[in-house]
C-alpha cells in the first residue's frame, strides 16, 4: 500500500467517527497546552525576578570592610577607595552607608517621619493613597559615584561633587518617590528641606526604578515591583554626614562598579587579595560579593523549575498516549474483518503496521497542532495577567512540542499496529 493511500484511509477513519477522534485528541491538546503554558510561565517568572537584579546592575560588587586596628575603618575605607581608583576595570566606588536613626524630614507643610502623620492639610492632600510613614525613605550615605554604582539615573539636577562630600556640605539627592511626596509637581532642585532641623539643599532627583517596569500581579512579580518602589524611597546624603547622624560610626559597606560583567570575577579576586593584606584576620573582617552570582543561581533554579513543571505536564501526555493506545486497540477490533480480507489478498505485515501507525500519528499530530494553538493563547493570557506583558513560547519549545506529539503517536500506536499485523486471515475473516 502506498503512503498516500494509507493517509487517505486514516483520514477517512478519523472523519467517520468525529466525536471519538476529537475526544481522543483532547488529551494531547490539554497535555501539550499545559507543557507550553507552564514552561513559558516559569520563564516569565524568572524574567520578572531578574528585573530586580537588573535594576541593581550585574557589574556591581558589594564590599564589606571593617578594621579595629591602627586607623580603624576610616583607614581601611581610604585604602579601599585609593586601590579601586587604580584598577583599570573599576569605574567607580562609593560608601554605601545607612542612617538608622529615625529622622524627621520636612518641606513646608509636608513631613516624613516614623511616628505619626506630621502633616498639615496640604501635606494630607499630598499623602493621599498612603500614610506618610509609607513614604519614609531609606536614608543613605554615599559620594559622587553613588548613582553610577547603584544604577540610579538622574531625572533632574546633578549628583553632589567630591568637594561637597569632603566639606560635609548640607546637600542631598532624592529618590523619585521621596521627591514626589515632598514636592508634588514642583521642581525640587535648589529647594531646601529640613532634616532634624538642619537645612539641606536638594541638588538632584533620581529617575524612578519602578516606572515602566511591568511584571504583573503574581506574588513573586508583585514582590519585585515592591522592591523597586522601595528603591525609589531614597534620601542620599554625603557620606561624611555620618559624623552628624551616626555618631561618627565608620561606614563598613561599599559599592564598586566594574567596567563590564565579564571583568567581575577578576576584580573580585583582586579586591580579595588587597583586603587580605590590608585587614589582617585578627584586626578586622572583609567580604566581596556580586549580585550577578545570585542571578546565576536564579538561572539554575529556573532551569530546575522548568524541568519539574515539564515533567508534571508530561504526565498528562502519557495519560493521553494511553488513551490513544486504547482507542487504536478498539479500532483494530472493529476492523478485524477488513484486516483479514487485506491479508487474504496478499497484504504484507508492514503495510498493516504502516496504516495503523499513520492513523495514530495523524491523531496525535492534529492534536499537537491544536494543543500548540491553545498553549499559545493560554500563555498569552496567563503571562499578561501575571507579568503585565505577553511572553510567547520560543520556537524551540513549539517545534519540540509538535515532534513530541508525533512521537507519542508512534510510541503508543505501535503496539496496536503490531497486533493488527499479526492477526491470522482465517480467524480475522470469521470475526463479526
Amino acid at each position: 500500500m502506498k503512503i498516500g493511500q494509507a493517509v487517505k484511509m486514516a483520514f477517512k477513519s478519523l472523519t467517520t467517527k468525529k466525536a471519538r477522534s476529537f475526544l481522543t485528541m483532547l488529551g494531547i491538546v490539554i497535555g501539550l497546552a499545559a507543557v507550553i503554558a507552564l514552561v513559558t510561565y516559569a520563564q516569565g517568572q524568572n524574567l520578572a525576578i531578574k528585573a530586580l537584579y537588573d535594576s541593581q546592575g550585574d557589574n556591581v560588587l558589594g564590599v564589606s570592610a571593617y578594621s579595629w586596628g591602627a586607623g580603624g575603618s576610616n583607614s581601611a575605607a581610604q585604602q579601599l577607595y585609593d586601590y579601586c581608583l587604580g584598577l583599570d576595570d573599576v569605574v567607580g566606588v562609593t560608601p554605601n552607608g545607612y542612617v538608622y536613626d529615625d529622622l524627621t524630614i520636612s518641606y513646608g507643610a509636608k513631613t516624613l517621619s516614623r511616628g505619626g502623620p506630621g502633616m498639615g492639610m496640604a501635606g494630607m492632600d499630598a499623602g493621599a493613597g498612603g500614610s506618610n510613614e509609607d513614604h519614609y525613605p531609606s536614608i543613605r550615605l554615599g559620594n559622587d559615584k553613588f548613582g553610577l554604582c547603584s544604577d540610579y539615573k538622574l531625572a533632574r539636577g546633578r549628583e553632589f561633587n567630591y568637594l561637597e562630600v569632603q566639606n560635609m556640605s548640607q546637600v542631598c539627592v532624592l529618590g523619585a518617590d521621596t521627591a514626589e511626596f515632598l514636592f508634588s509637581f514642583a521642581d525640587p532642585i535648589d529647594k531646601t528641606i529640613n532634616i532634624n532641623g538642619l537645612p539641606f539643599r536638594v541638588v538632584g532627583v533620581y529617575q524612578s526604578k519602578a516606572a515602566g517596569v511591568k511584571v504583573g500581579t503574581s506574588e513573586d512579580a508583585q514582590g519585585v515591583i515592591d522592591s523597586l518602589k522601595y528603591m525609589d524611597k531614597l534620601l542620599l546624603l554625603p557620606s561624611s554626614m555620618t559624623r552628624y547622624f551616626n555618631n561618627n560610626e565608620p561606614i563598613q559597606e561599599y559599592l564598586v562598579k566594574v567596567r563590564s560583567a565579564s571583568a567581575v570575577n577578576e576584580v573580585i579576586t583582586e579586591l580579595n587579595g588587597f583586603l587580605a593584606g590590608a585587614i589582617p584576620e585578627d584586626s578586622g573582617f572583609y567580604s566581596v560579593d556580586s549580585p550577578s552570582r545570585y542571578s546565576q543561581d536564579l538561572d539554575k533554579a529556573d532551569a530546575l523549575q522548568q524541568r519539574f513543571l515539564g515533567i508534571i505536564a508530561a504526565i498528562s501526555l502519557v495519560v493521553a498516549g494511553i488513551g490513544i493506545m486504547n482507542i487504536m486497540l478498539v479500532t483494530v477490533t472493529e476492523r478485524t474483518r477488513e484486516i483479514g480480507i487485506r491479508k487474504a489478498i496478499g497484504a504484507e505485515r508492514r503495510s498493516i503496521i504502516v496504516q495503523f501507525l499513520i492513523e495514530a500519528v495523524m491523531i496525535c499530530g492534529i492534536g499537537g497542532l491544536l494543543g500548540i494553538a491553545v498553549g499559545y493563547v493560554a500563555t498569552a493570557i496567563l503571562t499578561k495577567a501575571s507579568f503585565g506583558v505577553v511572553i510567547m513560547p520560543g520556537m524551540g519549545i513549539t517545534v519540540g512540542a509538535f515532534f513530541l506529539s508525533v512521537a507519542l503517536g508512534v510510541i503508543f500506536g505501535l503496539y496496536p499496529a503490531i497486533k493488527a499485523s499479526t492477526l491470522q486471515p482465517v480467524e480475522a475473516l470469521r470475526a463479526e
